[in-house]
């Protein structure tokens, strides 16, 4: 059995700093992600079958590598993982400027992604190693509001060098996101060093969180649930202009509507959220909500729908969307870190979290085929797919809690035992370190 971790720290200013760590990088995210596909293909000259395929095999690796990097966390501190991560996206995002063929291209994708999904893993791990259990989910519900305000600036700061539509704008955007890294790297490195758990006991089994067989099924019905994440991307555009009459600037007004609701009611969706079961039931109202959601968007093929009933349709759509991307991310950020246990944080939330760059990886294939394929009825069938996971989230979740708690009972110490006033786990070093809820963040 591995050292017990360290109790949390009551500093205070730590989800202060985390925030700030989070709205730096994410608004070069949310440059990045508006230029990057048009900076790839009129730029640097890839196909987009080239541009596909890449990001598909980045994203693959990017998922298998969370869950060691996030062991390296757990061993080593996660501070002084996740600010050489915070480094090594900079410097892959610097190297995509020099970039002009497509095995360099596939090559900086996969550390790209790599050194992204392994900083998702190592923020988690921080933050668990700085607040406290009982204030995790709402430090996270602010830390995705400060996500999503950065990704909206960054997306108007990218949409000023698509308008502008010249190389050196598509260069000084990619400079613009590696210096927003270097900036949270610099921030993540004044939060106080959470000590790490050193090396594994002789016969400990190395990756634990893979032998988690109830913790796997909870992981892989997340992953499912993520298959939402292409949808405002990439389903629904193709979606409005092959099938609706809705005018142009459609898409850009339900990507505002979805960043402001997230940015001002994440935090309040969250506070209702206080344990396994709060959590379970937020999870499953998601998909219903989604299914609506669907069934929705699904009407917008009607023959004879006049351009502003389908923008006012695909509004209501839209709307019921980011609730349930709400109750999911609230009951989901519940459930993944109160099954982890207290020494193992890192790798459990780099498993945990591989479903987002599963979700990238299949997500798009399964919205252009189910749903611009199939039309309406390829709706109907995602949102039974998200109501169905919704609902074994449930079930998997308190099972997977009844196993773990039986383990830690004759294994490990009680990840609820923080307490104010214990030992301090967390003293000011220089061992760098961060991460994000997801994504940049959440």
């Amino acid at each position: 059995m591995s050292t017990p971790p360290p109790r949390p720290a009551p500093g205070g200013g730590a989800p202060r700093l985390l925030a700030v760590a989070q709205f730096g990088n994410s608004v070069g995210d949310g440059a990045f992600y508006t230029c990057s596909a048009l900076y790839f293909s009129q730029v640097v000259g890839l196909s987009a079958e080239q541009i596909g395929l890449g990001l598909t095999v980045a994203w693959g690796v990017g998922s298998l590598a969370g869950v060691p990097l996030g062991q390296l966390a757990d061993r080593r501190g996660p501070r002084g993982t996740a600010v050489p991560l915070a480094l090594a996206t900079a410097a892959t995002v610097a190297a995509f400027l020099f970039i002009r063929a497509f095995v360099p291209f596939l090559v900086a994708a996969c550390l790209y992604a790599t050194a992204q999904c392994g900083l998702a893993a190592a923020r988690q791990a921080l933050l668990a190693g700085l607040v406290e259990p009982s204030a995790r989910t709402g430090v996270l519900a602010r830390l995705q509001a400060t996500l999503n305000a950065g990704l909206a600036v960054g997306a108007g700061l990218g949409g000023l060098a698509l308008h502008a539509g010249t190389r050196e704008a598509y260069l000084a955007v990619f400079a613009l996101d590696a210096l927003c890294f270097v900036s949270c790297a610099l921030v993540l490195r004044r939060l106080p060093r959470v000590a790490g758990t050193g090396r594994a006991v002789r016969g400990e089994p190395r990756l634990a969180v893979l032998r988690d067989r109830p913790y796997a099924l909870v992981t892989l019905l997340n992953a499912v649930l993520l298959l939402r994440m292409p949808l405002l991307s990439l389903a629904l555009p193709l979606w409005i202009a092959q099938r609706t009459a809705a005018p142009d600037w459609t898409v850009s007004a339900l990507f505002v509507l979805n960043t402001l609701t997230v940015t001002l009611f994440q935090v309040r969706v969250a506070r209702a959220v206080t344990g396994i079961g709060t959590a379970a039931r937020a999870v499953r109202r998601s998909g219903a909500v989604m299914l609506a959601s669907c069934a929705v968007f699904a009407t917008t093929a009607a023959g004879g729908l006049p351009g502003w009933a389908a923008l006012a349709v695909l509004l209501l759509g839209a709307a019921l969307q980011v609730v349930a991307e709400m109750q999911h991310s609230a009951g989901a950020w519940q459930i993944g870190f109160s099954l982890a246990p207290p020494d193992r944080i890192g790798q459990y939330q780099g498993f945990f979290g591989s479903g987002v760059p599963v979700a990238r990886t299949l997500g798009p294939v399964v919205a252009t085929t189910l749903l611009i394929t199939w039309g309406p009825v390829g709706w109907l069938l995602l949102g039974a797919l998200l109501l169905g996971a919704s609902a074994a989230m449930g079930p998997a979740a308190r099972h997977a809690d009844r196993v773990s708690r039986t383990g830690r009972r004759t294994a490990a110490p009680r990840r609820d035992s923080w307490r104010p006033g214990g030992p301090a786990s967390c003293t000011r070093g220089s061992a760098p370190h961060d991460a994000h809820p997801g994504g940049s963040a959440g």
